[in-house]
């Protein structure tokens, strides 16, 4: 257990004594303490507490003593507290008439003068009745005037005498107000104690003498005593600055500044979890390697599925997450793509990632990706586990797979090195189980721990617009328990989850450290490799979502170029033709990825401008925008809208779709080049809408649609779309109406649809039918 410790300016205040009394005390004590901010354990805080309380009682009991003995030693002054009365007070006093009027003035001039003489000699002594002049010398100013008025004639005896009776009965009250005015004050000066002041982080030197109540150039007169030489526009430091106020007489206050709450945020993300709460973790395994090596495959056959087929071309292009469970230990997959193209995607696996397993073809060997994404690895500091897949093949060389390996730094344990090799055969299973129990024990050796009872935390990996739910983020969650109903903040929006999916569509109400899960809820769709906090106030949550959005667009506002007139003359004179797209893709991921490969450097006769990019199906506004910048609509598994359709053969605008990414960049490219051979374009026959489903024996789930346009036709290829994403592309198995084949069914009429090798058709569903016919460039 960790010692609990107090601070020296905390220990003071305490005990209401300066931290400078504090330190003399522990330095007697033996104890090392550079200055108020030092900490002590409680029982050497004990220890003080008891020195400085018997100090304070044996300085009590001390003063009340010498104070008495003053008091009583000290006769009470006449020039101290005394009044002398006026004329009228003298008159006031007396029953009978005053004479001797001369005399009587020059005493009440004379006792004025005297008066005003006390006051003025009571703050230069402090005070203090000491200071007062002696009762002799009082007596004999105090009989002048009766000497001087005694020479007229015989009553200013009488009249002196009567004086002398008054001032005897009048002057006592008047001393004894002046001394309680005198004490009073006193009492009031000693109540009020000290300036209290607080220090809260660095100052600049006015706002401490504002503090601290002295003038600018008292502090800084003090700062240059103590050896710093700071300027009056400068920051005192907070250390210093409650030394200064310390000096200037203050009682200090020490307190930490506060912290922004964004820095909070980012603290709380960087902050390592508590060895001492920290569990188990499932490890995180990332499987990365060259094009069409296997690496889906792979993990198909460790699944028991088959995600390959519904791949665009067999290959992946998005991040799939899924949990897999050996021998009742999990571990969380993340297969990443394999084209160049998707660097980032890589990156972004390998740096939320426990361990990577770098497929290798053994007939194909280390190919320029797979060295790429040994140095993904590598960057992150990733243990790395090479499965030599495709070993079923006849030209399969796991030797020489295993020299390349040893080329690129990746040297087997069987010569020598520290990466384990494991021989796979996708296909055929071979190798599976090691593999398994391979990653199963460089986790283990990792000793991979979570805290789950902090606030949840991690990675958003993808995300994609949905029709239905919004926007749709795919998180890993790296510590704490994520729970449905939890506000959470990324770094480009916020949400409160509405509700969660695992890798196998099932809803779920929590998940906790090395989990997957799709969460709905979010107001705006984040960025790929965004990490994630859950907070408490939601309004909170907003307002800095807000403040990121705008400091983004004033960054992006500063950085647009603006043309000169040099700019435009040398655009006139070059008359560079320009290819303008708009890009729209199905997940984030997807669509950085294009993004980036287009901006890649070009040296070519047509420059690229990229006016719009998103997430989601092409709609009417996309259109719209590429018929007002001469732009062309290029859709990554996306499809049109039936607005967006029409608005495009009313305003001729060019839209096309792809579903594998090397098309999409062949395309490009020939367009910059200018030299677009005949091409395959595709024409949209008809649509039939999905309004019910249906299970046939030997044959499977049939579609029963209504066309709503066009025709559908046996010979012609089928797309099934969901929320505007294509999720089967392929061909009619049968086509019947009512329970007749048929070849053909026009629009307005009802038929039965079969998908080749597909069932998971639903209501809702459309079924696009299309065809392909070769088209000559203009």
């Amino acid at each position: 257990m960790t010692e609990n410790r107090i601070r020296v300016y905390e220990l003071a205040k305490e005990l209401s004594v300066d931290s400078k009394k504090v330190l003399d005390v522990l330095k007697s004590l033996g104890v090392a303490a550079k200055n108020h901010m030092a900490g002590v354990s409680d029982d050497v805080a004990d220890k003080v507490r008891k020195t400085i309380k018997a100090t304070s009682q044996g300085t009590s009991q001390a003063k009340p003593s010498k104070e008495s003995d003053t008091l009583k030693a000290t006769p009470i002054r006449a020039g101290v507290g005394e009044v002398r009365p006026t004329s009228r007070q003298v008159g006031a006093g007396t029953t009978g008439p005053q004479r001797g009027g001369s005399g009587t003035m020059v005493d009440a001039r004379r006792d004025s003068a005297a008066a005003t003489g006390a006051r003025t000699a009571s703050p230069a002594a402090g005070g203090r009745t000491a200071a007062a002049p002696t009762p002799g010398a009082r007596a004999t100013r105090s009989q002048t005037p009766g000497t001087r008025t005694a020479s007229p004639g015989a009553s200013g005896a009488s009249t002196a005498s009567a004086r002398t009776s008054v001032s005897a009965s009048v002057r006592p009250p008047a001393r004894s107000q002046r001394e309680e005015s005198v004490n009073g004050t006193r009492g009031k000066a000693d109540v009020r104690g000290p300036r209290r002041v607080t220090i809260q982080g660095d100052m600049p030197v006015r706002e401490l003498s504002s503090l601290v109540g002295a003038p600018v150039p008292v502090v800084l007169r003090v700062l240059m005593s103590m050896g710093r030489l700071i300027n009056i526009n400068q920051n005192v430091p907070a250390d210093l600055a409650a030394a200064v106020a310390e000096k200037l007489g203050c009682s200090v206050t020490v307190k930490e500044p506060e912290i922004p709450v964004e820095q909070m945020i980012l603290q709380e993300l960087e902050e390592p979890d508590d060895p001492a709460k920290s569990v188990p973790r499932p490890p995180v395994v990332t499987v990365m390697g060259h094009v069409d090596h296997g690496k889906t495959s792979l993990l198909d056959a460790i699944r028991h599925t088959n995600v390959t087929a519904h791949e665009a071309g067999g290959i992946t292009q998005h991040i799939g997450a899924s949990v897999v469970d050996h021998e009742g230990k999990k571990i969380i997959f993340l297969d990443t793509p394999g084209h160049e193209a998707f660097t980032a995607m890589r990156a972004r696996g390998a740096q939320v990632t426990d361990i990577a397993v770098l497929v290798v073809a053994a007939d194909d060997g280390v190919m320029p990706q797979t060295i790429e994404a040994a140095n993904h690895a590598k960057a992150a500091k990733v243990p790395i586990v090479v499965a030599i897949n495709k070993i079923d093949k006849p030209g399969a060389k796991v030797e020489r797979v295993m020299k390349q390996l040893s080329e690129i730094g990746l040297v087997p344990e069987e010569w020598g090195g520290d990466v384990v090799c494991v021989p796979v055969s996708a296909k055929t299973g071979q190798g599976l189980k090691d593999l398994l129990e391979i990653i199963v024990l460089v986790a283990e050796m990792q000793e991979l721990k979570a805290d789950p009872t902090r606030r949840a935390r991690g990675t958003i990996i993808e995300s994609r617009m949905d029709k239905g739910l919004g926007p749709v983020g795919t998180a890993l969650v790296r510590s704490g328990v994520l729970k449905t109903g939890d506000v959470i903040i990324t770094d480009t929006t916020w949400g409160r989850i509405r509700a969660m999916f695992d890798g196998r569509g099932r809803q779920v109400k929590k998940a906790g450290p090395s989990t997957p899960v799709e969460i709905v809820g979010l107001e705006g769709l984040p960025q790929a490799g965004d990490r994630f906090l859950v907070i408490d106030d939601e309004r909170l949550a907003k307002e800095i979502s807000e403040k990121r959005k705008m400091e983004k667009r004033a960054q992006e506002l500063t950085q647009v170029h603006h043309m000169t007139l040099e700019d435009l003359e040398a655009q006139e004179k070059e008359k560079t033709p320009e290819l303008r797209l708009i890009v729209k893709a199905d997940v984030q991921g997807s669509l950085e990825a294009i993004l980036q490969a287009l901006r890649s450097p070009y040296e070519g006769p047509a420059k690229l401008e990229v006016v719009h990019s998103g997430v989601g199906a092409i709609i009417e506004s996309d259109v719209m925008l590429a018929k007002a910048s001469n732009a062309r609509v290029l859709g990554f598994n996306v499809r049109p809208d039936a607005n967006a359709r029409k608005v495009a053969e009313e305003e001729n605008v060019e839209i096309r779709t792809y579903r594998v990414i090397y098309d999409l960049l062949d395309d490009v490219e020939a367009m910059r080049k200018g030299l677009l051979k005949p091409r395959l374009e595709e024409v949209v026959v008809g649509h039939a809408e999905v309004r019910a489903t249906f299970h046939v024996p030997k044959i499977g789930t049939v579609a029963g649609c209504y066309v709503n346009d066009g025709k559908v036709a046996r010979n012609y290829g089928a797309r099934l779309l969901r929320d505007g994403a294509v999720v089967y592309e392929g061909k009619i198995a049968s086509l019947r109406r009512f329970k007749d084949d048929v070849s053909e069914v026009a629009a307005g009429y009802e038929c039965g649809i079969g998908l080749e090798r597909f069932q998971d058709v639903k209501p809702g569903d459309v079924i696009e039918i299309y065809t392909l016919k070769k088209v000559l460039p203009e």
